[in-house]
């Protein structure tokens, strides 16, 4: 995404009003703005993620997003520890705004 290219329409917390609207580049400018620089890592969770949403239709709880990463990528990233120091802060807040989904439910 180029400096002159602006992101998509975002609601008051970030997250893309319209999810088809995502692309990797937006994810990038997302990531930028949380201060997150995307490395392969990052993007394992995001493709992760969003398949689980295309299949369920919802984000996954913490316990599920933490067993699915490490059956899918080693147990030693399937700890809760790997997504704060990834996606810091809220976790599954911030991996749902960069992976261009909505708000998880209870998400403060």
């Amino acid at each position: 995404m180029s400096a002159s290219t602006e992101l998509p329409e975002t609601d008051k917390e970030g997250f893309l009003r319209n999810l088809e609207d995502w692309s990797e580049d937006v994810a990038v400018e997302l990531a930028r703005l949380d201060d997150i620089t995307l490395s392969e890592d990052h993007w394992e969770i995001i493709r992760l993620v969003q398949d689980y949403y295309n299949s369920y239709r919802l984000f996954p709880q913490n316990r599920v997003l933490v067993k699915r990463v490490g059956e899918a990528y080693g147990i030693e990233k399937g700890t809760s520890i790997h997504l704060m120091t990834l996606f810091t802060g809220k976790p599954a807040r911030v991996i749902a705004r960069v992976a261009g989904l909505p708000k998880p439910p209870n998400c403060d």
